[in-house]
């Protein structure tokens, strides 16, 4: 009776696996028993760990709120703002405390999930990789500013239809010093820049270059660069939402077809960003999008084991391969042109 009802539960999750990961690309298809066997067991025997920490975190908000209730009832009576200061950073670091264990297991969890379909993938996958060096090619091409202090995440490295690409994570930070009357200076790190950065390596030289930016509307007079024009897009749908600068118009016009265009729009909306921008330069195609942040696990306060985290992280690798698959059939066509 056991192994029957141990046998219908796994018919079910199968099923629910299934059915989770249903609609993806043919690629994709496998990955049910990918997760039965290598991502669900790691996941599974984290689970009492994930039920304790969520609990603390649950305990812990409760108490941070009851107490910055009576932080602000006890300043209004007793007209003490001090106390009021005193109690809310109390509250504060109770709340953080009980988030940690929350936030150490999902760094935990993104590792079991994203390294096993990494590898399944052919890909390399680094959480913390230190300074990725292809972000200074970004901001040569103009589609980063600079900064003075950054931080990398979630590196991803691999090959799709022979064209090399890296795909990580950038909070780049500018240093500003402001002076008041009294000659007082005042130094802040304002963030210009977090987001998702994609490299794509053709290893042949496109004839022109080519930036893709939003409609920046007013700011749109400032143009591209020195010695790129404003560039026709095929459909004006899409010449409402960007504005294109080429310095070979009939390159960027086999180069940004519709389904491009449309790829790209896709590409903001998986990635949960926006601001997109690219550069066809060299042999290379830089992207950034602002916002947004990829591969994440998922909410820590539903069971490890579920399959759609899964589902969203293959999304994820959906909307990269899909540009790259874009892109390089609409390099194909650059070369047939000029053949």
């Amino acid at each position: 009776m056991t192994d029957m009802t141990s046998s219908t539960e796994a018919s079910s999750g199968n099923a629910a696996i299934r059915q989770a990961l249903a609609g993806l690309p043919a690629e994709f298809q496998g990955f049910d028993q990918i997760f039965e066997e290598r991502i669900r067991p790691a996941l599974l025997a984290r689970e009492a760990d994930r039920i304790k920490a969520t609990k603390r975190a649950i305990l812990c908000r409760w108490i941070a709120g009851g107490i910055l209730v009576a932080a602000i009832a006890g300043g209004i009576v007793f007209q003490q703002l001090w106390i009021a200061i005193v109690v809310g950073m109390i509250a504060m670091i109770i709340y953080a405390g009980g988030e940690h264990l929350v936030t150490k297991l999902a760094k935990e969890a993104k590792g079991l999930i994203v390294v096993p379909i990494a590898e399944e993938l052919g890909l390399n996958f680094t959480a913390e990789p230190g300074t990725v060096e292809s972000i200074y090619r970004h901001k040569e091409v103009g589609v980063v500013p600079g900064w003075d202090r950054s931080k990398y995440e979630d590196h991803i490295t691999g090959v799709r239809r022979e064209v090399n690409f890296e795909l990580f994570e950038a909070h780049l930070e500018e240093k500003r010093t402001t002076t008041d009357s009294k000659g007082r200076t005042r130094t802040t790190w304002v963030t210009v820049f977090k987001g998702q950065c994609l490299r794509l390596d053709f290893h042949k030289t496109f004839y022109g270059r080519t930036l893709v930016t939003r409609d920046a509307g007013f700011f749109n007079r400032f143009g591209g660069g020195k010695g790129m024009q404003r560039a026709g897009l095929e459909d004006p749908t899409f010449e409402k939402i960007f504005e294109v600068y080429t310095t070979d118009q009939v390159e960027s016009r086999y180069l940004l077809t519709p389904d491009v265009m449309q790829k790209l729009v896709d590409l903001e909306q998986v990635f949960k960003g926006g601001k997109l921008k690219a550069c066809f330069d060299g042999g290379e195609v830089l992207i950034t999008v602002q916002g947004g942040n990829l591969f994440e696990p998922g909410s820590m306060f539903k069971p490890l084991d579920s399959a759609d985290r899964v589902r969203e992280l293959l999304e994820d690798f959906n909307a990269v391969f899909n540009i790259i698959d874009e892109i390089t059939a609409s390099r194909i066509r650059v070369e047939q042109n000029h053949a």
